[in-house]
């Protein structure tokens, strides 16, 4: 058979839920929900008051109450990071991101992680049914980290080269995954994880306040309300009264809605189960196409792998442009990867290393990406100097009281910063050596103990 045979599945084994869509009808349907681990209290400050796990019981369990609902706007803030990587001239360049992080009031988020948590059972039953267990491996509870992944697709890679002489790597990253999800898809694939020809009024509530969302900009709120971006709580419980919203923030136009047929919030309890959801049947065609060639499939949010004999290499990456397209999502170009993994003269080694979870693979060894390292020692030189700087400032104010000034508090350093704290860039690499038994990973650690006694003697 050809991997184009894959284009006649069609999605099978459909789960049956209850007309009334009670989530407690789940148990005789064998199918296991954990306890209330939908609850998690969470300080930030929001438009609403946090609430207690009673509290929002009452609310969330009734689907009556959910559908005459009112969401508030999601509070917004982008995260700003620089990627540091080596362009195609081999020379070290920075890119700068901004990262757009929206949190949902306190009983908004109770309600999208409660619905996140009685439809999970149900998307994870499916994976089963369509043995696609192994290869999502994003946003489920799996036990395992991008360290165990990595080195479960370099091992895979390995097996399959053995088997067949040799074998080729392709990875695909989505471009701007979470704002280009089409709604109409989204809802099709929320009807069919929940056997259904619509959604309930419960289930298209949370639904629209994730399409139909509205967002403030945080800084700008804060600004408004005359609140303290560094010491924002100062005896406040929300960001401001019910009438304050009503009177002060909706009259001065910081609501911006999504006006668009397309995108979600990033970082509401449900949206990465969102898109999971809206790649099932996706990534069961996948799945059933790789089969039929041997091959192997993985998926990481909006990162793919595929893991292929080389003669498939071009009919599949014509394949999954072909589908995504339907999904109305594009491959990011400049992220695409193919590499060709060939057993020659007893050695077995790539054409170039492939890049997969902030790991590289040539073949023979694994390594950190040097991106990752860079950043490390950034981060590390930027936290020393500013602990320099609190030491210089605390000094001044001993002297000026007659008190003797004090050495640099290191404990602290050390803790983010080596071998010698709790988890750390240091800890993940050393845990990815053994995991891994990557020498070459150990030997990339080796000078960053050294590098970091230089910094605190400068």
């Amino acid at each position: 058979m050809v991997l184009l045979n894959a284009l006649g599945y069609a999605g099978r084994g459909k789960l049956r839920w209850p007309q009334s869509l009670d989530p407690t009808g789940l148990a005789n349907k064998g199918i296991k929900m954990s306890s209330e681990d939908w609850y998690r209290k969470r300080n930030y400050l929001h438009f609403d008051r946090p609430v207690s796990e009673k509290t929002a019981a009452k609310i969330i369990k009734n689907p009556q109450t959910v559908a005459a609902h009112s969401f508030y706007p999601f509070i917004n803030y982008s995260i700003h990071s620089s990627k540091i990587y080596k362009d195609d001239n081999d020379q070290i360049a920075v890119k700068e991101k901004n990262r757009p992080i929206s949190y949902a009031a306190h009983l908004d988020s109770h309600i999208y992680s409660y619905y996140c948590h009685i439809l999970t059972p149900l998307y994870e039953k499916q994976l089963r049914e369509s043995d696609l267990e192994r290869s999502i491996l994003a946003f489920r509870k799996l036990g395992k980290s991008n360290v165990d992944f990595a080195f479960e697709a370099f091992n895979e890679i390995k097996s399959l080269g053995e088997k067949f002489g040799g074998c080729t790597a392709i990875g695909f990253d989505i471009t701007g995954f979470f704002d280009n999800l089409d709604h109409d898809l989204l809802k099709q694939s929320w009807q069919q994880i929940i056997n259904s020809d619509s959604l309930p009024d419960d289930h298209y509530a949370v639904f629209k306040s994730l399409t139909k969302y509205s967002k403030v900009d945080k800084q700008s709120l804060y600004k408004l309300l005359n609140i303290s971006e560094h010491n924002p709580k100062n005896n406040r419980f929300r960001v401001c009264t019910p009438e304050e919203f009503r009177t002060i923030v909706r009259p001065n136009a910081l609501i911006v809605k999504n006006l668009d047929q397309k995108g979600i919030p990033q970082g509401s309890p449900i949206s990465a189960f969102l898109s999971n959801i809206y790649m099932l049947n996706f990534d069961k065609l996948m799945s059933e196409a790789v089969k039929e060639i041997g091959a192997t499939y993985y998926r990481y949010c909006d990162d793919m792998l595929f893991i292929v004999p080389i003669e498939y290499e071009s009919t599949l990456a014509g394949f999954v442009r072909k589908e995504l397209n339907k999904l109305k999502i594009d491959i990011n170009p400049n992220k695409t990867e193919i590499r060709q993994f060939i057993s020659l003269a007893n050695r077995f080694l790539s054409d170039k290393p492939l890049q997969y979870l902030g790991f590289l693979y040539d073949g023979e060894k694994i390594l950190i990406r040097s991106a990752a390292l860079a950043k490390y020692s950034e981060r590390m030189r930027r936290g020393i100097r500013l602990a320099k700087k609190t030491k210089i400032k605390r000094n001044r104010i001993k002297i000026s009281i007659g008190q003797k000034p004090t050495k640099l508090y290191k404990r602290k350093i050390y803790e983010r910063y080596s071998h010698l704290g709790g988890r750390n860039f240091i800890k993940y690499g050393l845990k990815a050596a053994k995991l891994m038994n990557s020498a070459a990973i150990k030997k990339q650690l080796k000078p960053l103990w050294n590098r970091l006694q230089e910094e605190i003697k400068k």
